[in-house]
């Protein structure tokens, strides 16, 4: 059964978000709310990932308060053990299999992700889940974080589609003039918004100097520097960023002479003003080493806070404000595109739940 899609939800429902990793759920379910939704994780029989609405259907608690068993989820007030299917399936004492099921969500553990698809059941596509090369290859090694952010989702898509904001948010560690001054580009390329900016014969900021030591690289030589931000639905952010040593190609340098990167940003809506923020680093240099992934998830770490602190104050002020209009640059052009691409999904999936009602 089709829910009814929400007045002005700001998100496409039809689609993959990823709602939590694997090692969450490893000792109990997790309740976590996706846009709009909430949601109950937990793997029933043989490992298998199950996703439903987070309510008892007898008294309307919380399921995520209880606790699996048989591979099924006993809610944790009176015992009602639900099925994966959302059917309740007993309760010590009572008849309970002729109660109305709660909603099932279609999920996917691949990537080393739990994926949930929040709207229609029926046209759930496992093939249209983003596709990883990195996450199925040897050469690349991972690893990344969770936040929870109190502002608009939309907010961090825009910050990250703009990197000039590096200069001033990130100055002791990614940050650099050169971005300022690079000219950004940006264009659409199938389904993809794409910004991107070159910084030719500039020294490699902090963090990127460390990522030349990783790679057994001189730290202290000229650099040719790039970042290349791409978008796509429903709220994935892939930015292929690196240094090369100067005058050997940039990016497209032998690997031996660059240390080079994709950040990882799977942006998934909590509410209106709220979401989670799921980070990471994939990697092509020292992929053997775990000390690297341990020092570079420090360093994302602490970079991905300074962001969470300007982002939650300028939502704070966009409430108190909600008749300012904001201004636009040419280096929102990435954002702005994102954004109508997002309208452009929700008003196709509005469109059609009218057309299906009619």
């Amino acid at each position: 059964m089709t829910e009814p899609l929400p007045a002005g939800a700001p998100w496409p429902r039809n689609a993959w978000y990823v709602a939590c990793t694997p090692d969450e759920l490893a000792k109990k379910p997790l309740g976590r709310t996706i846009c709009g939704e909430r949601m109950v994780f937990y793997r029933g029989k043989d490992g298998q990932m199950t996703a439903l609405e987070d309510f008892c259907p007898h008294r309307g608690a919380p399921l995520s308060l209880g606790f699996v068993r048989d591979g099924n989820l006993v809610c944790g007030y009176h015992g009602l053990t639900m099925a994966c299917t959302g059917h309740a399936a007993s309760m010590p004492g009572q008849r309970v299999k002729n109660f109305p099921p709660i909603r099932a969500f279609p999920v996917i553990e691949r990537y080393g992700f739990i994926w949930v698809w929040p709207g229609d059941a029926e046209v759930a596509d496992p093939a249209k889940l983003h596709h990883l090369p990195w996450a199925e290859s040897d050469e690349w090694a991972y690893g990344g974080g969770l936040f929870h952010i109190a502002c608009d989702y939309r907010l961090m898509i825009d910050n990250l589609m703009d990197l000039t904001h590096e200069t001033y948010v990130h100055a002791s560690s990614i940050g650099q003039r050169e971005i300022d001054e690079a000219p950004v580009s940006t264009r659409v390329e199938g389904e993809e918004v794409v910004t991107s900016r070159t910084m030719p014969a500039v020294s490699a900021p902090p963090f990127w100097r460390m990522a030349l030591r990783c790679a057994g690289l001189p730290e202290n030589d000229l650099v040719d520097r790039w970042q290349i931000c791409r978008f796509s639905l429903p709220s994935h952010v892939m930015i292929e960023v690196g240094v090369a040593l100067q005058g050997q190609g940039g990016y497209d340098a032998d690997p031996k002479l660059k240390a080079s990167s994709i950040v990882v940003d799977f942006i998934t809506p909590e509410t209106e003003h709220s979401h989670w923020y799921f980070w990471g680093m994939a990697r092509q240099f020292a992929v053997d080493d775990p000390t690297v992934t341990d020092a570079i998830r420090e360093g994302q770490g602490k970079i991905f806070s300074e962001d969470l602190a300007m982002l939650e104050e300028q939502q704070k002020n966009l409430l108190r404000h909600p008749e300012r209009r904001l201004l636009k640059l040419n280096i929102d052009a990435g954002g702005v595109r994102s954004r109508m691409m997002i309208d452009r999904a929700i008003a196709g999936e509005q469109g059609s739940e009218q057309a299906a009602a009619e």
